[in-house]
């Protein structure tokens, strides 16, 4: 379309004409120029927010860790000792190792194995937590060795790891005299370490531990809270000494006190010793 504009002056009329359509034409294309603009920055922030904030629909992944108690010694081709009847505790932990799915929410953590009962105190763990699983052998598994597989799940993510522990013919004798020796202990951490909340009324589960040795005896005692390892020395005074590591059941992996008397027939007093790296 073409636009004639007249002007008139002193030399008379003058004539001005432009084409409209082109203007119009013009103004479009930069309109639709700037749009696209909008669309590629918005694209791109769009990219940008995707890749550096949005959370990742991969499962995040973890670590776990296994850790017998005791941890030494052990038996036959390392296994870990057991009898039938008696307790095996094993701890697990676990860790994030990255980012995902799933990411700091609790690992689901089961065992099994077979001529033994399993349970798993604790089942649901975060890092910084921690489970047991107690595995007891049956009597028809003694002299066998038993493979224990313990399982970690969470997001669709797995981790496995088997233990296997030797099934000695053995007998728990040391019960009534590992509860005796315990019993020294109790009154002492009750009036030194009253923040322990161990009292009289605490009720606790006692195992053997390493069976077949003869010198140093083992016994473990459970609580609600605490696990109270236990060992003493079969001699003479004034070396007969027993002593306690008490391990928090579900926020440690290892004991975190110490405490010795160091004559039981001397009937001395419990005191604080530094913790050896083995418990």
């Amino acid at each position: 379309m073409l636009v004639i504009v007249v002007f008139e002056g002193s030399g008379g009329l003058s004539f001005m004409g432009f084409h409209l359509f082109s203007s119009r034409r013009a103004i479009t294309r930069v309109q639709a120029i700037a749009v696209i603009g909008i669309i590629i920055i918005a694209a791109v922030g769009g990219l940008w927010y995707y890749i550096n904030q949005a959370p990742s629909t991969n499962p995040a992944p973890f670590s776990m860790e296994v850790i017998s108690r005791p941890t030494i010694p052990v038996g036959v081709e390392e296994n870990i000792m057991s009898i039938a009847g008696q307790r095996v505790v094993f701890l697990v932990a676990v860790e994030d190792t990255g980012e995902g799915s799933g990411y700091g929410k609790a690992v689901d953590i089961s065992a099994t194995v077979s001529g033994a009962e399993v349970t798993v105190y604790n089942p649901a763990i975060k890092s910084g937590e921690v489970a047991e699983v107690t595995m007891t052998p049956d009597q028809v598994s003694t002299n066998k060795v038993l493979a224990l597989t313990i399982r970690g799940q969470r997001s669709g993510l797995e981790q496995t790891e088997t233990i296997t522990v030797e099934v000695i013919d053995w007998e728990d004798e040391l019960g009534a005299l590992a509860a005796e020796m315990q019993d020294k202990f109790i009154p002492w951490l009750i009036t030194n370490h009253p923040e322990f909340g161990i009292t009289t009324e605490t009720e606790w589960t006692g195992t053997i531990v390493n069976p077949n040795i003869m010198v140093v005896m083992h016994y473990i005692f459970y609580s609600d809270d605490w696990e109270m390892y236990l060992t003493w020395h079969v001699t003479i005074q004034p070396h007969d000494w027993t002593r306690i590591y008490l391990r928090s059941r579900f926020t440690e992996t290892q004991s975190s006190y110490a405490f010795e008397i160091s004559s039981v027939q001397g009937q001395e007093e419990p005191h604080s010793i530094e913790l050896p790296d083995w418990v």
